[in-house]
């Protein structure tokens, strides 16, 4: 049988076996995995790893904020993604109070459909619980969304009453709820004391968001879960107090999730004190954190109670937008800088370089980090993430070896900056497919524009 691509001679790595195979594609689909395969095309994956196309489970595309949009749209994004090895993203849809869930996620769709390399699909945010918005729960389920995020602080900031009813109702639709857990009173009131005593550098963002402010979130919004009976997952955890919260709540047996990003694993807080007003690029929320909530979050992933690596892409110019287009006798204090930094490149060779090659995550660890574990936690498995017959060939093959030095010329993001600069990785992706066509040949964009699609979830 002959199929219309066939890539041989390369190791197959899963979340769970690595192991030598051919694979044959045929209409965008993994067709075969065995010897002996033929096609008219074949792809010579020799001393290459071949692995299903990485998830970024959180980005921030075209994202509207008061400072202005993210400057990534879907088209930079995307294909910065697809530079990476990333085949399929997850972003937001934000309703307008007055905006209809399913009106803002039709929207929301269009404009992805109009510019992205690779598919996408949507988490729905809930910022308010009113009878109207809690009874479109299962018809936004029904249009392929399963997964609502909440959050605790922020403008879009539900309370506990508000967050229990959203918990409640998502879980028992069979949806997954997940929160953006700090503690608000914690947060507003350490900003207002930094700033009533001139302290606006950006220096005091970690300090007016302290550990604790996401270990009492973490904690509180774990026991809401508990009581609405209903599964959750917390994102971006940054810290050790939120790593055992977690940890605990899964040892008494309840449905409760962590996801982390590179930037938590990778960067300290001492980024914030850089010279000028160079600290200003590494603001996001949760802050970057200490040596010791690194060590945890390491440790986390190696032993599997965390399955979910995003990235919380958000990226913002730092000349223009971070400093909010002010001289440099005038900067904004850090209250005002637009929170969010750039990383959906990157990631997958990150974790690779910084987790793989140093020993504490195994081949088969990493694969369920960046692509498996976020499929099957936001039920795109198994026709994302894996290499099974009948799955996407979403297929990237990857050079261990390929030595790689991070910097703004050589990144794909729509930035004029990365936290990651400077970074020497080895290992990266030369040629990546998106439902078998080939997009990326060892650093071109050859793929179509636009070609992603929306990928619509099922309970």
């Amino acid at each position: 049988m002959k199929y219309d691509l066939v890539i041989e001679n390369g190791t197959l790595v899963t979340a769970t076996d690595t192991f030598q195979a051919s694979i044959g594609i045929r209409d965008g689909q993994i067709a075969a995995i065995g010897q002996d395969l033929s096609a008219d095309q074949v792809v010579d994956a020799a001393g290459l790893l071949v692995l299903p196309g990485f998830i970024d489970p959180h980005v921030h595309l075209d994202m509207p904020t008061p400072a202005g949009n993210s400057s990534d749209d879907w088209f930079t994004g995307t294909r910065a993604a697809a530079f990476g090895g990333t085949t399929t993203v997850i972003d937001f849809v934000e309703a307008e109070r007055e905006e209809t869930l399913l009106h803002a996620l039709d929207a929301r769709r269009n404009l992805a459909a109009s510019q992205a390399v690779i598919d996408f699909t949507f988490h729905m945010t809930l910022d308010r619980t009113n009878d109207n918005t809690l009874a479109e729960i299962p018809a936004v389920i029904a249009a392929g969304l399963t997964s609502f995020k909440c959050y605790t602080t922020y403008a879009m900031r539900l309370d506990d009453a508000q967050l229990l009813s959203a918990l409640k109702v998502v879980g028992n639709a069979g949806g997954l709820t997940i929160v953006h857990s700090e503690n608000d009173a914690i947060v507003n009131r350490l900003r207002a004391d930094f700033l009533a005593v001139g302290k606006t550098e950006p220096r005091y963002h970690p300090l007016s968001r302290p550990a604790e402010s996401e270990g009492e979130a973490v904690e509180r919004v774990l026991a809401l879960a508990q009581v609405a009976g209903a599964p959750v997952l917390i994102v971006h955890v940054s810290t050790r107090l939120g790593v055992e919260a977690i940890q605990r709540a899964q040892s008494r047996g309840q449905a409760a999730y962590g996801e982390t990003c590179p930037q938590y694993l990778l960067l300290t807080d001492e980024a914030y004190s850089a010279p000028g007003f160079e600290g200003a690029k590494f603001i996001c929320s949760p802050p970057l954190r200490k040596a010791d909530d690194q060590n945890a979050l390491w440790k986390v992933l190696a032993d599997g109670s965390f399955r979910v690596l995003g990235t919380d892409h958000c990226p913002f110019f730092y000349h223009g937008t971070k400093n909010l287009g002010r001289p440099l006798d005038d900067l904004p204090p850090f209250t005002q800088i637009p929170g969010g930094i750039p990383g959906i490149e990157a990631r997958p060779s990150l974790l690779y370089t910084y987790g793989v090659r140093t020993g504490r995550l195994s081949l088969n660890r990493w694969v369920d980090f960046c692509s498996t574990g976020p499929a099957q936690t936001y039920k795109l498995y198994p026709r994302k993430g894996a290499l099974v017959t009948g799955a996407d060939a979403d297929i990237v093959l990857f050079d261990p070896h390929k030595p790689v030095k991070l910097s703004t010329a050589f990144l794909h993001e729509n930035v004029d900056y990365t936290p990651y600069e400077g970074f020497e990785l080895s290992g990266w992706p030369v040629k990546v497919f998106s439902r078998g066509q080939l997009i990326i040949d060892h650093g071109e964009y050859v793929g179509a524009a636009p070609r992603g699609q929306f990928i619509p979830r099922k309970i």
